[in-house]
């Protein structure tokens, strides 16, 4: 008996819960009273549990009806889901996204633009996975993932293609207690060769033999951004990091900025890109994805000019009524 529970039964159920009375799920659903009454007997009988008492003016819901009411909400919400996913697939959309995500690339960013992807495509999944070096792309080599948003290697695979997304700022930093934080002047390339430098470690093949930045034969190497912050917060070495990892860290004096020979201060700039299967593109889901991880850096640049302008106007404002008041006096 069980096998013959339809959805619509169900519907009814929590529909005569939610609403309080068997007339008020009739009119929800546009059918008389005694048929939804039949109905959700008809439930009770093929379970063979009550799921109202009906002695007083409105049913309430028994124990076992409470239980069940649950199961029954989890039942009708899998298979709305299920429909709707369906419906996405037959119209285009990816029935899941997933992405790698480069280590350096700044999750606020990435958070932001997830949280609209989740209004846009609310039965699209995402999957994401954080890697570095070669690790981004090998999961899109794999096949495990669609999109990865990747820093700069030497060679992008050929079967793959790439799209721009902009620049984040990477800065050579050192404790405040390490010797070279305390060196005067622009530091020579031979007295950061004299100091073990913390280094970023490939754990796949695509990068082997060929290395960025690395300006000392002492390295101590690490795959994960997380160990290398908290290594250079212990003063165990010096490295490169993304500026916006470490900004609380500068400002604070935990860390500084090594300025080295050669090198302009501040940081340089590092491209940030997309990486596909040319083979395989991105549906709707991860287009989307993709332009709206583009459009950040444009909004950020827009609101801080708006908080530009918002400042010059209102000191602006403050010279005016200053000279006003001096010339009233």
């Amino acid at each position: 008996m069980l096998d013959r529970i339809s959805l619509d039964q169900l519907r009814v159920f929590i529909a005569a819960a939610d609403e309080g009375s068997f007339s008020a799920a009739a009119r929800r659903f546009r059918r008389s009273q005694p048929a939804i009454s039949e109905m959700i007997a008809t439930l009770e009988s093929q379970i063979g549990v009550q799921l109202f008492d009906r002695i007083g003016r409105y049913p309430q819901l028994t124990k076992a009806g409470e239980t069940l009411l649950a199961d029954a909400r989890g039942i009708v919400m899998n298979v709305d889901h299920m429909k709707a996913r369906a419906y996405g697939m037959s119209s285009g959309i990816e029935p899941e996204l997933s992405v790698v995500v480069d280590v350096f690339f700044p999750m606020d960013r990435m958070t932001r633009v997830a949280r609209g992807f989740r209004e846009t495509f609310p039965h699209t999944p995402l999957r994401l996975f954080v890697e570095a070096l070669g690790g981004v792309f090998q999961p899109v080599l794999d096949g495990r993932a669609q999109i990865a948003i990747a820093g700069p290697l030497p060679d992008v695979p050929p079967s793959c293609s790439t799209e721009t997304l902009g620049d984040i700022r990477f800065m050579m930093v050192a404790s405040a207690e390490h010797p070279l934080a305390r060196h005067n002047g622009p530091i020579p390339r031979d007295e950061l060769a004299r100091h073990v430098q913390l280094v970023l470690t490939d754990r796949t093949d695509l990068s082997a033999g060929r290395e960025r930045g690395v300006l000392s034969p002492f390295t101590w190497r690490l795959a994960d951004l997380y160990a290398k912050h908290h290594f250079l917060l212990g003063g165990l070495g010096w490295g490169g990091m993304p500026v916006h990892s470490v900004a609380d860290d500068l400002e604070a004096g935990r860390l500084v900025e090594l300025t080295i020979d050669g090198i302009s201060p501040g940081g340089a700039n590092m491209p940030m890109s997309v990486v596909y299967s040319t083979a395989e593109p991105p549906g709707p889901a991860g287009r989307w994805l993709i332009d709206h991880l583009k459009l950040c850096p444009r909004r950020q640049a827009a609101r801080e000019a708006e908080e530009g302008r918002s400042a010059s106007n209102a000191a602006g404002q403050g010279m005016n009524e200053e000279q006003a008041t001096t010339l009233a006096i």
